[in-house]
C-alpha cells in the first residue's frame, strides 16, 4: 500500500505564505530543490485542493528549459504523475493525467492509497488538514525556511492532535531545514 505524505515549505513560525499571500521567502536553494526532486521521484500521485492546483498548473504549461535542470526535472516529475483535484467550485481541469473530485471523501482516498504502487503527496493546508483529521496521512514532511512572517496560511490548520515520530532531519546551506515525521497512530516507527 502506498503512503500518503503531507509535504510543505513553510516559515519558522508555521506559515505557508505571509499575510499578503506571498511565499517568495520560501523559494528553495538549488541544494534544497535537488533534494525535493529526489524525494518526489517516488510519488505517483499528487492530491490538491483548487488553490494549490491552480498554483501548480504552470509546471505543465511552462517551458523551463532556460530555467535550468532542476526546474526542468521537477516539471518532468510533475507532468508524469497523476493528479487528483478536490474542488466544489472548479469548472474543470486543464492538465493531463488529472481528475476532478467534488468532495474530499476519506474512503475514496483510502482506496486510492490501497490501489497505488507509488506514494501519494498531498499539498495545501486545507486538504492536508482534512487528510490529517481523517487519519490518512502516513508521513509529514516539512521544509522550514529561516524566516518569521507573522501571519498568513497556517501549515496545519486542523485542530487534530497527531503524535509524530521524527525519522529524519537535515539542515541545508542557507538555513532551511527538512523534517520527516511518521504519524505514530499508524503504527510506524
Amino acid at each position: 500500500m502506498a503512503k500518503l505524505i503531507y509535504s510543505a515549505i513553510g516559515s519558522l513560525d508555521g506559515y505557508l505564505n505571509d499575510a499578503e499571500g506571498r511565499y517568495d521567502w520560501a523559494v528553495p536553494s538549488d541544494e534544497v530543490f535537488a533534494f525535493i526532486n529526489d524525494r518526489e521521484r517516488d510519488a505517483g500521485t499528487y492530491l490538491y485542493g483548487r488553490r494549490m492546483y491552480e498554483e501548480m498548473i504552470a509546471w505543465e504549461t511552462g517551458d523551463f528549459t532556460a530555467e535550468g535542470p532542476l526546474m526542468e526535472d521537477f516539471a518532468h516529475l510533475w507532468r508524469k504523475a497523476e493528479k487528483v483535484v478536490f474542488s466544489r467550485t472548479l469548472a474543470g481541469v486543464s492538465t493531463t493525467r488529472t481528475r476532478l473530485m467534488r468532495e474530499f471523501d476519506p474512503d475514496s482516498v483510502r482506496r486510492l492509497k490501497e490501489s497505488c504502487a507509488e506514494d501519494l503527496l498531498i499539498g495545501g493546508a486545507v486538504l492536508g488538514g482534512q487528510a490529517l483529521d481523517a487519519g490518512l496521512v502516513d508521513e509529514v514532511q516539512i521544509y522550514t525556511a529561516p524566516v518569521l512572517v507573522g501571519g498568513g496560511t497556517r501549515i496545519f490548520p486542523s485542530k487534530t492532535r497527531v503524535p509524530l515520530n521524527l525519522v529524519e532531519h537535515r539542515r541545508f546551506d542557507g538555513g532551511m531545514t527538512f523534517h520527516r515525521y511518521a504519524c505514530a497512530r499508524h503504527g510506524q516507527p
